[in-house]
C-alpha cells in the first residue's frame, strides 16, 4: 500500500470534528467516516480507488490540515484531483464572514453559532449524490436513510481494501446503471426510488443530463428543473440546492426533520408548514440553510454524539 501527503488550510475558524458531523449526519454512516481524530473517506477517481485521512493538525483559529491519500498504485501529483474534492465536502473555502457578522447581532442565532464555531457547511460531491441521498431519506427517517445508503455503498461502491479493513466509496452513475430495481428492492428501496436512481444514472452516462451545468440558475428554475425528473419533488429539489450546490440561504421546507428542529429551536408550539417555516426564517436575512446545518448539530450534540468532540480541546488536536 502506498500512501502520500498534502496540506490544506481551509477559510477559517474550522473545526474538523463538526463539519465531519454534518456530513455524516449518523454513527453508522460507512461513507463519510470520523474516528474521533480523522476523516476518511474512499473515493473514486478516474482511474484509480483511494482512502484520503484527514486531520486537523493546528486548532480552529489558524487552521490547518494534512491529508494523507492511500492506494496501490498513487496518482502522480494526487493533490491535484483530490484537494478540490475535499475542498467542496468540507466547505473548506467557504466565506462565513457574513453570517458571522450578522449572527453576532442577533439572539438566539449568536449562541446558535458561537454553539458550533469551527463547522463549515459540507456539500456532497456531486449533484448525483445529493440526489441519491435525498432518494433513499424520502418519507423514512434519517436513520433508516443512512442504513439504505449504507447497504447502496456496500453493493455497488467501489471498495478499498487495506488488511481485510473494508471501505466503501459512495456509487458512481456507472456503478449504478447496472443496477435493477429488484436488486435495489432487495437493499430497501421501493420500485419507485429504485427506479429513480436507475433512470438518473442512466441519464447522467448517456450524456443528456448535466446536473452540475445547473449551478449558476435561479433557486425556482433549477427547483422546477430538477422536478423534471423521476423522483424528484420540492423537497428533494431543496436538499439537492443546500447539499449539492451549497446554497446556504436555503432550508428545505418540506423537511420534518428541520422543521421540528427549528419549532424546538424558537419555542414554537405550533406545528410548522412549509408556509410557516418561510415566515419565521425571514427575519434571519437569507441563512436558512446555514441555521439548517447548526439545528443539525445541536440534535447530534443532544443524541450524545458529539460528546467525544464538544469535550476535546482545540489545543488537543492530533497530528
Amino acid at each position: 500500500m502506498k500512501q502520500k501527503s498534502f496540506f490544506l488550510v481551509p477559510a477559517l475558524p474550522f473545526r474538523l470534528d463538526l463539519t465531519a458531523w454534518t456530513l455524516r449526519r449518523r454513527p453508522d454512516n460507512l461513507v463519510d467516516r470520523w474516528d474521533g481524530q480523522a476523516y476518511r473517506r474512499v473515493l473514486s477517481l478516474a482511474d484509480e480507488t483511494v482512502e484520503v485521512i484527514v486531520r486537523q493538525i493546528a486548532p480552529p483559529r489558524a487552521p490547518k490540515l494534512k491529508v494523507v491519500v492511500r492506494c496501490e498504485s498513487l496518482p502522480d501529483r494526487p493533490k491535484d484531483e483530490i484537494a478540490p474534492i475535499l475542498r467542496r465536502l468540507l466547505g473548506l473555502d467557504v466565506d462565513l464572514e457574513a453570517f458571522n457578522c450578522f449572527s453576532a447581532r442577533h439572539e438566539p442565532l449568536n449562541t446558535l453559532a458561537r454553539r458550533f464555531e469551527g463547522m463549515r457547511p459540507p456539500r456532497f460531491t456531486s449533484i448525483f449524490e445529493a440526489l441519491v441521498n435525498a432518494f433513499a431519506c424520502q418519507q423514512l427517517t434519517l436513520t433508516v436513510g443512512i442504513q439504505l445508503l449504507n447497504r447502496l455503498a456496500r453493493e455497488y461502491g467501489s471498495q478499498f481494501d487495506p488488511h481485510n479493513d473494508v471501505a466503501y466509496a459512495f456509487p458512481r452513475p456507472r456503478d449504478l446503471v447496472k443496477a435493477s430495481e429488484t436488486s435495489l428492492r432487495r437493499l430497501g428501496f421501493s420500485r419507485h426510488k429504485g427506479r429513480a436512481i436507475i433512470e438518473l444514472a442512466s441519464a447522467i452516462l448517456d450524456g443528456g443530463l448535466d446536473l452540475e451545468s445547473l449551478q449558476n440558475l435561479p433557486d425556482d428554475v433549477a427547483v422546477n428543473r430538477l422536478q423534471t425528473l423521476r423522483g424528484v419533488g420540492r423537497w428533494t429539489a431543496e436538499y439537492a440546492l443546500l447539499r449539492g450546490f451549497g446554497r446556504l440561504h436555503v432550508f428545505p421546507g418540506d423537511d420534518v426533520g428541520g422543521r421540528n428542529n427549528l419549532k424546538k429551536w424558537l419555542g414554537v408550539k405550533t406545528p410548522l408548514d412549509f408556509d410557516s417555516t418561510a415566515r419565521l426564517l425571514e427575519k434571519w436575512n437569507g441563512f436558512g440553510g446555514l441555521i439548517y446545518f447548526h439545528l443539525l448539530l445541536a440534535r447530534l450534540e443532544e443524541a450524545g454524539y458529539l460528546e467525544e468532540s464538544s469535550r476535546r480541546k482545540p489545543a488537543a488536536i492530533v497530528p
